[in-house]
């Protein structure tokens, strides 16, 4: 087959340099096969999502001591690798859980330093009461108190987050020279009923209202916080 003269100019073969190369050849079902390479965005996404969550069903399971980062990887159906790669180390994994199941209370800790002063017992009470009483947080929680209690580098990790980004904020509106053993009692207050009412459900706590809780505990809280 001859090629395509241009007048004037050389004559340009239909399979030459700037011709368009074979089209790739479809996957199964007729699509286009996916490129190697990273995976997309909304995968790493859901993977990462997909690791953590199994992480706090093991450390809930098992507790920190025994709780790997293989059994975390077959509980999440990926590989050790994976983990490691997401997140680092056992105690990265743990932090990174713990963060995520204190997001709501660092999202609702405005709502307590905006609160007039005479207020933030009761907006204290309310917020951390009000994830403990909700099952979708309850459970990572009760993950984290748990393996808090059992070993010191969980504790290490659940102090850091407390103390660090919740209680030293609250502190900082008390304006007081005691200001962040103040807040630190206030929390032991309420650690302290989330442990009897929640872990270790003793009546007639585990079962009181709410309410009645809040109204009872709240100027306890407030007294820690601003009491003479």
């Amino acid at each position: 087959m001859t090629g395509v003269g241009v007048p004037g100019g050389p004559e340009v073969s239909p399979g030459g340099p700037d011709a368009p190369g074979p089209a790739p050849s479809p996957g199964r079902n007729g699509t286009a096969p996916r490129r190697r390479g990273r995976p997309p965005r909304t995968e790493s996404a859901g993977t990462r999502d997909r690791i953590l969550d199994a992480a706090r069903e093991e450390f809930s399971e098992r507790g920190y001591d025994k709780t790997s980062v293989r059994g975390i990887a077959k509980s999440a159906g990926v590989d050790s690798a994976l983990v490691h790669h997401y997140f680092g180390t056992k105690e990265q994994v743990f932090e990174a859980a713990v963060e995520v199941a204190f997001a709501p209370a660092l999202e609702g800790r405005q709502a307590v330093l905006d609160a007039p002063l005479e207020e933030v017992g009761e907006r204290m009470t309310r917020m951390i009461l009000g994830l403990w009483e909700n099952p979708v947080t309850r459970a990572p929680l009760l993950a984290i108190i748990r393996s808090a209690v059992n070993n010191e580098t969980a504790a290490g990790v659940f102090r850091r987050l407390v103390a660090g980004q919740l209680l030293r904020r609250i502190a900082g509106q008390l304006d007081l020279p005691d200001a962040e053993l103040r807040a630190e009692l206030a929390a032991a207050q309420l650690v302290g009923i989330a442990m009897i009412r929640y872990v270790m459900k003793v009546e007639p706590l585990a079962s009181a209202d709410p309410e009645q809780i809040i109204g009872r505990v709240a100027p306890v809280v407030q007294g820690h916080l601003t009491g003479r």
